[in-house]
């Protein structure tokens, strides 16, 4: 029996590779001629609405042929599994023409004679950066018009089959789609492919790629654009290569291309921000040895004889601050005259870095034919879920015809129930970072008590604090807090933005994108600042400290300062949120592609075909560039708002970046299948998050300097309360340590053992000592430094604001060259379309067509002049 079955799958394969002569590979219909353009799937099940599924699909195909698209049609016998059905679609040269009018798609009339830049004598040097020409620009340069059915032969059309490119032909096909009624339900006129994949009626709508991404195709007629991605540009090793942007583009289509050339700009420039930042970090590491305060820290006859109050209540002992020796030696790293340097330097980097791209945007814009690009109209177009939503309707002053409308009323209630949701989850951020706050002040007592009371932990105690066990461990605490929430954030931001019906694609995608970016500002960016501006600023002193919920006392920085925790904290969130980012982008995919083709990796090639081949491939989805943007913006915000505290975070996101440009090329050309084409001239509303941003980053960074570090006190120290001429920061670490007296502490916080009978003990603060007549009340140095930090924060802020602000204004948004481009390009062309218009006129007077006047031939001569001139 078992060799009867195998015997019958035999002669069924037999039979299908017999039946189809294509390969695998083919992108064409059976006939070998007409290209597919479009495929839609479907799964036969037969549940209670197969009969409702059914009248769908003829209805839709139907009306499908009847908008002049041609359908074949894959029998469920033919696919792998034997279960489903494949549509697939081709346009004909009549339907693109009508759709490249109605999309006002741009087409080459003339080749550009435009000189092109002058070469650049550096060109030699970066030969090894550079890609073939082939690669690079895989089509001419053209003069482009809108294009029109009534002036063909006014377009350079050689092959009518390859005319309009596939991304071109997939873009028209899929607007029709859109777009083609299937029925009517309820009274409501039904259309759109999505509603038919909501519903189940379809299970996939996809455009083929054009080959295999490890091997070409042995169809002649394939491009293989696919195979030069992949060999080219998503291939790690290729890292150091350029990207093909053009060929990009052409492929994928420009919102797509406009991503990876952002990114691209942002890797290029956060090269100048690592090298600086590098350099930096290396001055804090070379001038370690000569830090006073870190000498005086670890000198025993200084740091040794300092006795430290206790840093928790009751359970803490007596400490002398030598043990903070190694801690203080590296906190020089990141905080020394550099910091203030690199923090200026950030805050004009990142105009640059915005203004520049300006420049390449204006740039790509014109090379892509992007200049007169407005929004498309299925971006403007009413969404289908608008439409089935909203039962009243109303004209519209423009179009004079009836539409859905949401009335205010609605509109209101779905706002509100939207801002409550928002404002409750930010507030369960804050709860979770607070839940954070009160495990860093429960546990510290604990490995206080532990590092003293451990003989094991003893060798490393100079370097494993009870301050630092207890920040790394409640930074790793943190990020995992973080990306739970951020799971399901994500799923709430689109439901409560699905509530609110937005009425157009762009809308709603403005409206997600402000939400989420929203949530995960809070949610990666507080506990970094609760660090930077909130621990060890309200610790209150010895005898009168302050205390959350009145139970734990507040959290106190080390004597070398809290900049060292800031550092740690984003460090641990930025480089697990990257990694993290990159196993969820590269591996996940590629786990369920190999899942799901796991039964076909053994066929013949003749039965797993180009269609079916995408089809198991994963969907990048309407929102997979979003996700894109929201990634990147987090990661610049970490290497701005935050960048004082951090230098080497430039490097950090560069080399993550060289890889992100990897794996999204990668897994968008091995692992996803082939999106929709689809134009944007820009990044969008994500131009606006940087530019707030940047702004942003100017104040914080100014905060980190004087908050945060300890810059402020130490100029203070060294200009007005210098002791020594010779050496005018030694006794800066006594001058900046009050002093207790040891019986004044209350019950509450005095510790159970006093070992050595101390009678003193000293804090950080700046108060007068318990035999003064001020006693602990702030002496007039604690007000110089506070005047000198607001000062500087004043100072540092205007200054790098001006220069922003100059280097803005000399830095024009759309480089001179292009600009004379885009005018000389206008010219040509309305002269080109005039000269025309004026032959075919001259034709028809020729021939004697009362129709054509001599003073409409007139005019048109006089329009040509006229347009010269302008």
């Amino acid at each position: 029996r078992q060799r009867g079955r195998r015997y019958n799958l035999f002669l069924k394969r037999r039979l299908r590779i017999d039946k189809r002569h294509q390969s695998k590979d083919s992108i064409f219909f059976r006939d070998g001629v007409r290209r597919i353009d479009f495929v839609l799937s479907y799964v036969d099940d037969l549940n209670k609405e197969w009969e409702k599924k059914l009248e769908r699909r003829k209805e839709f195909e139907s009306n499908l042929q009847k908008a002049g698209l041609e359908l074949e049609t894959e029998d469920k016998k033919e696919s792998e599994d034997g279960k489903i059905y494949f549509v697939k679609i081709h346009a004909p040269w009549e339907v693109l023409i009508t759709y490249a009018e109605v999309l006002n798609i741009k087409v080459p009339i003339k080749e550009n004679d435009i000189p092109s830049m002058v070469e650049n004598p550096l060109d030699c040097m970066l030969a090894p950066l550079r890609l073939p020409e082939k690669v690079m620009h895989p089509e001419p340069d053209y003069f482009t018009a809108p294009f029109s059915k009534d002036k063909q032969e006014l377009y350079l059309i050689n092959d009518k089959s390859t005319f309009f490119s596939p991304s071109m032909r997939n873009r028209i096909v899929n607007y029709i789609l859109t777009r083609c009624p299937y029925g009517t339900e309820e009274g409501k006129k039904k259309f759109g492919i999505k509603r038919l994949l909501n519903n189940g009626t379809y299970s996939a709508a996809y455009p083929l790629h054009d080959c295999q991404y490890w091997k070409k195709a042995n169809d002649p007629n394939c491009d293989n654009e696919r195979y030069t991605l992949y060999m080219e540009w998503a291939r790690f090793l290729r890292f150091y290569k350029e990207q093909p942007l053009d060929l990009i583009r052409k492929y994928y289509g420009e919102k797509i291309g406009i991503y990876f050339a952002w990114l691209g700009f942002y890797t290029e420039m956060l090269f100048l921000a690592a090298v600086v930042g590098l350099i930096c970090f290396l001055y804090g590491l070379f001038t370690m040895d000569e830090n006073m305060s870190s000498k005086e820290i670890c000198d025993p006859e200084i740091g040794g004889e300092i006795i430290m109050c206790p840093l928790c209540d009751r359970e803490c002992d007596y400490w002398r601050l030598n043990t903070t020796c190694e801690s203080s030696q590296y906190s020089h790293l990141f905080d020394n005259v550099a910091t203030l340097f690199f923090a200026i330097f950030m805050g004009i980097w990142v105009t640059l870095f915005l203004e520049f791209w300006k420049r390449r945007q204006a740039r790509l814009k014109y090379e892509w034919d992007l200049v007169d690009f407005e929004e498309e109209q299925q971006q403007l177009q009413l969404r289908p879920e608008y439409e089935a939503k909203c039962t009243q309707k109303k004209k519209n002053p423009v179009t004079q015809e009836m539409e859905p409308y949401l009335p205010i009323t609605s509109q209101a209630v779905r706002f509100c129930v939207s801002g409550t949701t928002v404002l409750f989850w930010v507030s369960l951020i804050i709860a979770s970072m607070i839940a954070v706050i009160v495990y860093r002040l429960a546990v510290y007592a604990a490995f206080a008590s532990l590092m003293e009371n451990t003989q094991t932990l003893q060798p490393i105690q100079g370097l494993l604090t009870p301050q630092l066990a207890t920040s790394v461990t409640a930074s790793c605490l943190n990020f995992v807090i973080i990306m739970i929430l951020n799971f399901l954030y994500e799923r709430i931001a689109i439901w409560i933005t699905d509530m609110e019906i937005p009425k157009t694609h762009m809308e709603y995608e403005n409206r997600l994108t402000m939400k989420m970016f929203l949530f995960q500002f809070v949610n990666y960016y507080s506990s970094c600042f609760y660090v930077a501006f909130f621990k060890g600023k309200f610790v209150g002193y010895p005898g009168a400290y302050t205390y959350m919920f009145n139970r734990w006392r507040n959290e106190e920085c080390d004597p070398a300062g809290c900049l060292i925790e800031l550092t740690t904290q984003l460090t641990i969130v930025m480089a697990g949120k990257q990694i993290w980012g990159n196993i969820q982008e590269a591996i996940v995919p590629w786990i369920c592609n190999w899942w799901g083709r796991r039964k076909a990796r053994n066929n013949p090639e003749n039965l797993y075909s180009r269609w079916e081949q995408d089809h198991d491939l994963q969907t990048f989805g309407a929102l997979g560039l979003f996700y894109e943007y929201l990634e990147m913006v987090i990661q610049f915000g970490f290497i701005t708002l935050f960048v004082a505290s951090f230098p080497l975070a430039p490097l950090l996101a560069l080399m993550n970046n060289i890889l992100e440009i990897r794996v999204d090329s990668w897994k968008l050309t091995t692992q996803y299948r082939r999106p929709v084409a689809a134009k944007a001239h820009s990044i969008g509303v994500w131009q606006e998050i940087l530019n707030g941003m940047a702004i942003l980053s100017v104040v914080t960074n100014a905060f980190i300097v004087a908050f945060t570090s300890d810059m402020i006190p130490r100029l203070v120290y060294y200009y007005a309360y210098w002791e020594s001429e010779d050496s005018p920061m030694s006794g800066y670490i006594n001058n900046s340590l009050s002093v207790f007296l040891i019986s004044d502490f209350p019950d509450r916080n005095k510790p159970k053992i006093n070992r050595e009978n101390f009678s003193v003990c000293r804090y950080r603060d700046y108060r007068y000592p318990p035999d003064h007549e001020r006693r602990y009340l702030h002496t007039m140095q604690f007000w110089h430094i506070l005047a000198a930090k607001l000062a500087f924060i004043i100072i540092m802020e205007h200054v790098v604001f001006i220069v922003k602000f100059f280097v803005a204004w000399m830095i024009p948004d759309v480089p001179s060259d292009v600009k004379a481009k885009i005018k000389r390009e206008k010219y040509l062309t309305q002269k080109i379309l005039h000269e025309y218009e004026l032959e075919k006129l001259r034709e028809r007077l020729c021939q004697g067509d009362k129709g054509a006047t001599q003073k409409e031939f007139i005019a048109t001569e006089g329009r040509m002049e006229l347009s010269r001139a302008m």
